[in-house]
């Protein structure tokens, strides 16, 4: 079963997931047990199958942590927290998490585009 922790105890990802956004970009990095890397894959594959039919998801993509690492990070997109909201407490989501091997570690944020003169645009 995937355990979840947060990035920023300041903003659990609970509350977060409850706040009236706009556009929202998830990004949850996943640390797979030695050894199970295969298995959280076909896990989070399973998911994002789910997550691509929902209202709201915009986009999905997996990176690998390289040199060895056992850590993954999913990078989504969604039209606001609330879809992703709705998305993860339906029933047909069910017990999404007792899919992943037991010690799997995923640390998910919501996250919006800002603006940085000069930078980047919003």
């Amino acid at each position: 079963m995937i355990e979840l922790a947060d990035v920023d105890e300041t903003s659990p990802y609970p509350k977060q997931l409850l706040e009236e956004t706009g556009p929202v970009v998830l990004v949850n990095t996943i640390v797979a047990p030695d050894g199970k890397m295969a298995e959280v894959l076909a896990a989070w594959t399973e998911d994002s199958a789910y997550f691509k039919r929902q209202p709201g998801f915009i986009s999905a993509q997996m990176h690998k942590g390289v040199g060895g690492s056992r850590a993954l990070m999913n990078i989504a997109v969604w039209e606001s927290a609330g879809h992703l909201h709705a998305a993860l407490t339906s029933p047909e989501f069910g017990d999404a998490a007792e899919r992943y091997p037991d010690g799997t570690v995923a640390l998910p944020h919501l996250y919006e585009r800002l603006a940085v003169p000069g930078v980047c645009v919003a």
